[in-house]
């Protein structure tokens, strides 16, 4: 690890940080993400880059001390009047005795169910082929060993602690690696925690720094190196890792050095630094909506499987069918999909969640060559049908209406000057289907047998060849 740096020049932290941070500064820009996307040139990040968009489907977990509150992962935290900045509970009529109740879940939290290899095979089963942990979130709890602080997983105030499997991000990247995934490491830049980020002299009005970074240069440094020293820790001490997803860009914290560091240990990794400078996203990310069109540039949804990122009592999951049809979906706009789970206190999914995944791989095991190490081809996405093709084949995807549960007799597909000499074939059923071309669109038949077997599915799949 690289050890906290002496302060150099203060006019340099009036752009940024300076030291090993001083290349750079950023900050949220006003941009149209989809015009100013810039392609790395590292070709080991091409190349990372490339496969990561033949895998489609990933798993997002936000997990931390809040999951025993059942709460907004957070957020509660922030002195802002939004609704997701909302305080409940005994201590929310005071901030102060609030944050001192929130940060003193630490000293309860014990899940002492957690099996990330349960968490694997599930996501497995289900046809995810990466993961992206939460290893700190805004609040600053580590969820890994961290040697910069205290407020962790590991300390021992921390009950968990004693638990062999007590560094909970290194054992859900082993656990998953094991399984093939990709591993990516989520890290929250702000810190609400750190007196270097909010500092008690100054109580904080919002989510950036509670002190102006230009009078008090040498904290403002103080928490630019503990940031970088993290992540160094995570990227040099956590195995082979795939994805730097980076939140929390209203810190300011210049990127270039950090992502110097982050290739160094891990050549190859992908970053997405959300909201910063172009050259540090190397794929959007829509949070919790999917874009009405085609994207040509790398991109992946970030979306919750129930209403929460973080773990609630009582959630309410997304039925299986909308999240296959989100999937669908998202790959035919060039997209990739992150589905989140919040993990409970006792370091559990709720059983609905186990369910949704277990559904999703049952139509996955029939249909997944309409999604992996495909391409979305023109039209896209058009009325209840979007289009996908391999190398081999082309995939027509019908995705029914909320209570249209079987297949219609003849079906039409809108698509134009189809080679006369196609095969048609509906995944799941052997039988190769008549069709013919009429003006603009293909008329296909579609045998009774064949739509009482596939009732009820979510998406029905074309292939032609």
């Amino acid at each position: 690890m690289r050890k906290q740096s002496i302060i150099r020049n203060t006019l340099l932290v009036m752009f940024g940080c300076s030291s090993h941070l001083s290349a750079g500064s950023q900050g949220t820009q006003a941009y149209d993400p989809e015009k100013t996307y810039t392609a790395p040139a590292d070709e080991a990040v091409k190349a990372k880059l490339s496969h990561w968009q033949e895998l489609k489907f990933g798993l997002f977990m936000h997990w931390g001390t809040y999951s025993q509150w059942g709460i907004v992962e957070s957020w509660s935290l922030s002195p802002e009047d939004y609704p997701f900045t909302k305080r409940t509970g005994p201590y929310a009529a005071n901030w102060f005795q609030y944050k001192a109740a929130y940060e003193n879940l630490q000293t309860t939290f014990n899940p002492v169910n957690f099996n990330p290899d349960k968490w694997a095979d599930a996501a497995k089963a289900a046809g995810m082929r990466y993961v992206v942990f939460t290893t700190k979130h805004h609040d600053g709890f580590c969820m890994f060993d961290t040697k910069y602080t205290d407020y962790k997983i590991t300390s021992a105030k921390t009950p968990f602690s004693s638990n062999p499997r007590s560094n909970i991000s290194l054992e859900i990247f082993n656990a998953f690696r094991k399984k093939d995934f990709m591993a990516g490491v989520y890290f929250s830049k702000p810190d609400w925690h750190s007196e270097d980020y909010w500092w008690s002299y100054f109580p904080p009005k919002d989510r950036h720094q509670s002190y102006d970074k230009k009078l008090y240069p040498e904290r403002w440094q103080r928490f630019c190196d503990f940031t970088y020293n993290q992540i160094e820790e995570l990227m040099a001490n956590y195995g082979a890792l795939d994805l730097l997803w980076l939140d929390g860009s209203w810190a300011g914290i210049p990127m270039g050095p950090i992502v110097t560091m982050a290739r160094k240990h891990q050549p190859g990794l992908i970053v997405v630094d959300r909201h910063g400078a172009p050259e540090y996203v190397n794929y959007l990310t829509p949070e919790q909506k999917i874009p009405d069109h085609y994207i040509p540039v790398p991109w992946e949804t970030c979306m919750t499987m129930g209403r929460s990122w973080s773990y609630i009592v009582k959630e309410n999951y997304k039925p299986s069918r909308q999240l296959i049809q989100m999937l669908v979906d998202i790959v035919a706009k060039n997209g990739n999909l992150l589905l989140n789970i919040g993990p409970g206190p006792d370091g559990d999914w709720h059983p609905e969640a186990y369910q949704r995944l277990a559904d999703i791989g049952k139509w996955m095991k029939i249909n997944s060559e309409s999604i992996y190490n495909t391409k979305p081809v023109a039209p896209y996405r058009q009325d209840k049908w979007a289009f996908t093709e391999s190398e081999k084949a082309r995939y027509l995807s019908y995705l029914p209406a909320e209570k249209e549960n079987m297949l219609p007799a003849t079906i039409s597909v809108p698509l134009k000057a189809v080679n006369r000499k196609a095969a048609i074939t509906l995944l799941g059923v052997k039988k190769q289907l008549a069709w013919e071309q009429t003006g603009d669109s293909i008329t296909i038949r579609i045998p009774d047998a064949a739509r009482e077997q596939l009732a009820g599915e979510a998406v029905w799949v074309f292939k032609m060849n």
